[in-house]
């Protein structure tokens, strides 16, 4: 079966747009400012864009503010055929969602939904659309913070780890994975792990805020792997699969 054309628009921080025909994915959206003239192209969603759109996924991990921005609830009274998928730890009641805890699915229209769990707060998602699977890890990673004591990165280590056991069988074509500059020299060993555990087709790095930097370092990281990896330059950058 050919791969369907993906179209990957980096948003900000964890937040990517993701266009596959008509439908439209949108993960964990958040500017840290109001952009009032933006648009895609700096990383902005406007209900202008929405509209050539026929199918729209709004997805949201957790309740985070870097990872949930209130005013995507704004779109649907514009935009009638949106889904809102939403983690239960999200404080919300808006039409049109459709709340998940980890460990569950949800079908409509051609894309199921499977919830895994995270090592912070909320959930991470999987989806399956026209043959093709995306994970987004919301913050699901490998919190190895070097001031923690000694039990506690055990402790992590541990979590993540049972945590990518229970995915683990799963094919996944893209993944979008935290590349953390906060972790030092362990920011990213969480996508280090994951990806050799399941040989994603491509990983894209997210969970940077303004540091992208932090995607240069682990592109030239990834270099002589197998791993095929994205450095991101830009808010609004279109990266195609």
């Amino acid at each position: 079966m050919n791969r369907p054309r993906v179209k990957i628009v980096y948003l900000f921080h964890s937040g990517y747009a993701v266009e596959i025909g008509e439908r439209l994915f949108i993960f964990d959206y958040f500017q840290p400012e109001p952009m009032p003239e933006g648009n895609l192209t700096d990383g902005v969603i406007t209900t202008e864009y929405l509209k050539t759109k026929s199918k729209i996924y709004v997805l949201v991990s957790h309740n985070h503010p870097d990872h949930y921005d209130s005013m995507i609830l704004e779109w649907a009274k514009s935009i009638p055929d949106i889904t809102y998928i939403i983690s239960s730890d999200v404080q919300i009641d808006g039409k049109h969602c459709k709340i998940m805890n980890p460990y569950e699915e949800w079908q409509q229209d051609g894309v199921g939904v499977k919830t895994f769990g995270s090592t912070d707060e909320g959930l991470s998602f999987l989806v399956e659309v026209d043959g093709l699977k995306i994970f987004h890890a919301g913050d699901l990673n490998w919190w190895h913070w070097k001031g923690d004591t000694k039990a506690n990165q055990e402790r992590a280590e541990a979590m993540f780890k049972a945590e990518v056991d229970k995915i683990a069988s799963q094919a996944i074509d893209i993944v979008f994975f935290p590349v953390d500059q906060r972790l030092e020299e362990f920011y990213c060993i969480g996508a280090e792990y994951f990806a050799a555990k399941l040989h994603p087709a491509l990983l894209v790095p997210m969970h940077f805020g303004d540091v992208l930097g932090t995607t240069k370092a682990f592109a030239e990281k990834m270099k002589n792997t197998s791993l095929v990896t994205v450095e991101i330059t830009h808010r609004g950058q279109t990266i195609f699969f």
